[in-house]
């Protein structure tokens, strides 16, 4: 039996890794090291990451953007890894959680403050704000404590009730010290 395209019906179709165009080689700074690879034309950035480079600290929740848990920084402005696909990525700078201490001893100031606060429960959510919060503060940080909320609510955790993740980064951006000379 034929279809209306005339192709046999238990026929399975080509997949689509078929065509030559399915894989792409791709070059990135990954964490300062150079990271060559080819990939598939639909690999998303999430995956890669995880999969084939094995930085698992980049977390997958929701796969539509909304959560935050897969936040990366790309040229140094957070982004959701979620939402680009590898080959996108190709020729650019990323950075994951994993490159955020400068040494396997000694942690960054937001991961400072976050241990020092007590900013996580479970941990799945740190990653991202842990990221978002390095983009925040290398675009030159919240001028107040607004700002920073505003940037937080792009970030959600299921297990805490914010109060310390929003003193860790109040503590991280030095909130505390703009408050005080206002």
């Amino acid at each position: 039996m034929k279809n209306r395209l005339g192709r046999t019906l238990n026929t399975p179709l080509s997949p689509p890794y078929s065509e030559s165009s399915a894989h792409h080689e791709i070059q990135l700074h990954v964490n300062d090291e150079v990271v060559t690879a080819r990939v598939e034309s639909r690999l998303l950035l999430t995956d890669f990451l995880r999969h084939r480079i094995g930085l698992t600290g980049t977390h997958v929740g929701c796969e539509q953007g909304t959560c935050g848990a897969c936040t990366i920084l790309l040229d140094g402005k957070a982004i959701r890894s979620c939402l680009m696909l590898a080959v996108q990525a190709n020729g650019r700078t990323i950075r994951t959680v994993e490159g955020l201490a400068v040494s396997d001893e000694k942690l960054s100031s937001i991961q400072k403050a976050f241990h020092e606060q007590h900013g996580m429960q479970c941990g799945f959510c740190t990653p991202g704000f842990l990221m978002s919060l390095s983009g925040l503060a290398e675009q030159g940080g919240p001028k107040n404590d607004a700002e920073l909320d505003d940037h937080l609510c792009g970030n959600i955790c299921r297990c805490t009730g914010y109060v310390n993740i929003r003193r860790a980064a109040r503590q991280a951006m030095d909130l505390d010290a703009v408050e005080s000379d206002e």
